[in-house]
């Protein structure tokens, strides 16, 4: 391992800074094994007070990225900026490819979390250009690239990614996202600095953090089941960079954005002549060439398999595509009641008819609620979702068999999967409509639920929602709300969770349904073939012939979480104790009288997408009890 400071290199790991925070509370005490914090991660600090960077702080968050990096560490500082690296090798295994990245000629150094799957293609147009190499990886591609072309560079870039990159002639520092974020990107500032990081503890663990909660993001928090849209976070001093977006800092600080993508979901002229066999023909054809990009890797590959249509028909063009002997991993809970806990029957059938190297991966009670501190803490911001438990637990089982694994997500919102897409596509229907469908509360449930002085003069997850329904480039109510789900709440819903629980472990999970020229063709697509078939109408047609038809005809499945979904037994025990601890009332987010009804309540009280209400509040205070956030 290598930690270069100030431009010297010592080839040892220093050791763990002894003020790096250590767990208290009891409930942060069962991390069942995932260490400090968890978490290929970087993170870096630019002074903008004419002095040197806080290396300590850096060491801090660099500690904090440990699993999100598992196979080598370093840092970079030179004059008034820090890099740190937290690494994962699954490309150019060697210490060629070892991070912070520096080329002294051209005078740059890059720290990087990612991907970029045509990073061969654009080495060549490099090479031809006369850029030299050392290296076999993206990140040198990026950094060679970002020096041919500045941040017009992305625009050729197909991948997940998110970096940190410093010119040093000019101390600017420049800080990009990919298209869908995939890859995370937290930010923080203080009139003495402006702080990055893969993951919003790492920043806390930086110190000098406002951990005030946000008004607004709470309300969006409690509207849009937990998804808090770019820049906020919950916590008022952390911000996160949007998807799609360079942000250029200047030494004095001033900044500068650019959004280098932005979909159109509209008819295009010259498909206007296509019919439905065109466009499954034409999704089906792009899923293949997302599933190929994303077999780059110098390890194998395998891939998460549900049962569900998604995953399987990855599994189906991998097999189409001559991979053999390939793994697939499944996870399972125990039953509760009438609820099911798993889906193997399904993922069994798939792996049968594929050959595929299969692992059952099976859950008892006890083992999921055990995880569930380690799950929370894996959290960059609070998640309710009740399959984050279970990605976090599949994880941990594929990390020790594989580094790189293939993953359904994100197919439900680009091709209209869910049943609230059907209303969208009514004749007359509108932002009333989103609304009806998407918001777990109205604005008079939410001031009932928070305390008053969280109570704010408007309604802001409205007013967010009126903003992107106004603004062109959609074509119908459908387009308005499909182009919100895919661009907004994917990113901090779905590609959050499979990030966050996937690199816990040191795993990499790549998601073939956000390739982003596969998204602009569904944004393309006529909602009403979407949303045809009771969803993904497109997908669902083009699968026939490649999966059986209990896979394609069954209704529409999920990780199911009983114990969570109906907060029972020990679950129900553990959200209760966090909305009734001392930490929670002196917090005083939600009025007393509304929590005491959701918890006298024998049955569970569900908003219209069907999550619990008391595990929304009792989520979000685990989360800061977990994470030691005080009041």
């Amino acid at each position: 391992m290598v930690w270069t400071c100030r431009g010297r290199s010592v080839h040892e790991e220093p050791p763990l800074a002894d003020d790096v925070p250590r767990p208290r509370h009891p409930l942060r005490s069962q991390t069942t094994g995932i260490g400090e914090l968890p978490m290929c991660g970087m993170c870096g600090e630019l002074r903008t007070d004419g002095r040197n960077p806080d290396l300590r702080a850096l060491d801090r968050m660099i500690r904090c990225l440990r699993n999100r990096g598992p196979d080598a560490q370093g840092a970079w500082s030179r004059d008034a900026v820090a890099l740190g690296h937290r690494r994962l090798s699954i490309l150019d295994l060697s210490e060629r490819g070892a991070q912070p990245m520096t080329d002294e000629r051209l005078g740059m150094t890059i720290v990087y979390n990612g991907l970029v799957y045509n990073y061969e293609e654009l080495r060549e147009d490099l090479v031809a250009g006369g850029y030299e190499f050392r290296s076999d990886t993206d990140t040198e591609v990026l950094l060679k690239g970002y020096h041919a072309e500045g941040p017009a560079f992305l625009a050729r870039c197909s991948g997940m990614f998110a970096f940190g990159l410093v010119e040093h002639a000019t101390g600017r520092l420049v800080l990009g996202r990919d298209r869908l974020g995939i890859k995370p990107l937290y930010l923080a500032r203080s009139p003495r600095w402006l702080r990055f990081a893969s993951t919003l503890p790492a920043l806390l663990a930086g110190r000098e953090i406002d951990t005030s909660i946000d008004p607004v993001a709470l309300h969006h928090y409690l509207t849009w089941h937990a998804v808090v849209p770019a820049p906020r976070t919950i916590l008022a001093g952390v911000r996160k960079l949007a998807p799609a977006t360079v942000m250029i800092v200047e030494p004095d600080g001033t900044e500068r954005q650019h959004v280098y993508w932005d979909p159109a979901f509209e008819r295009r002229a010259d498909r206007a002549g296509w019919s439905e066999r065109d466009w499954v023909d034409a999704t089906l054809e792009g899923l293949r060439t997302a599933v190929r990009r994303r077999l780059v890797a110098h390890v194998p590959v395998g891939v998460l398999l549900s049962g569900g249509l998604d995953s399987s028909l990855i599994v189906a063009l991998l097999a189409e595509a001559g991979q053999t002997g390939l793994a697939t991993f499944s996870v399972g809970f125990g039953t509760v009641g009438s609820r099911k806990g798993d889906e193997f029957a399904f993922s069994d059938l798939v792996a049968r008819m594929f050959g595929t190297d299969h692992r059952r991966i099976e859950i008892t009670t006890d083992q999921m609620f055990e995880a569930l501190p380690g799950t929370i803490r894996a959290m960059s911001e609070p998640m309710i979702s009740h399959d984050t438990v279970a990605f976090y637990l599949l994880s941990q089982h594929v990390a020790r068999e594989r580094k790189v694994v293939q993953s359904g997500q994100g197919a439900d919102e680009v091709f209209a999967g869910y049943r609230w897409y059907v209303p969208m596509i009514e004749p007359g229907a509108a932002l009333d409509t989103y609304v009806q469908q998407f918001f777990d509360r109205d604005s008079e449930e939410m001031r009932a639920t928070v305390a008053p002085e969280y109570h704010l003069a408007y309604d802001p997850s409205l007013t967010f929602a009126e903003r992107e329904f106004a603004r062109p480039g959609a074509a119908t109510a459908a387009d308005k709300a499909l182009r919100l789900d895919s661009t907004i709440m994917l990113v901090d819903d779905p590609v959050k969770r499979v990030d966050n629980m996937t690199m816990a472990w040191g795993l990499e999970a790549r998601v073939p349904f956000l390739d982003h020229e596969l998204v602009e063709l569904a944004a393309a697509c006529p909602p009403e073939l979407k949303t045809a078939n009771g969803g993904k109408g497109v997908l669902r047609s083009g699968a026939r012939g490649l999966l059986p038809g209990e896979i394609l005809d069954r209704p529409k499945g999920d990780f199911p979480v009983p114990e969570l979904e109906h907060l029972q037994g020990p679950c129900r025990e553990l959200v209760i104790d966090a909305l009734c601890a001392p930490e929670a009332k002196d917090r005083g987010l939600f009025r007393p009288e509304y929590v005491d009804r959701l918890i006298a309540k024998p049955e569970p009280e569900w908003t219209p997408l069907n999550s619990n209400k008391l595990w929304q509040l009792g989520l979000l205070e685990l989360w800061l009890q977990v994470h030691d956030i005080r009041p």
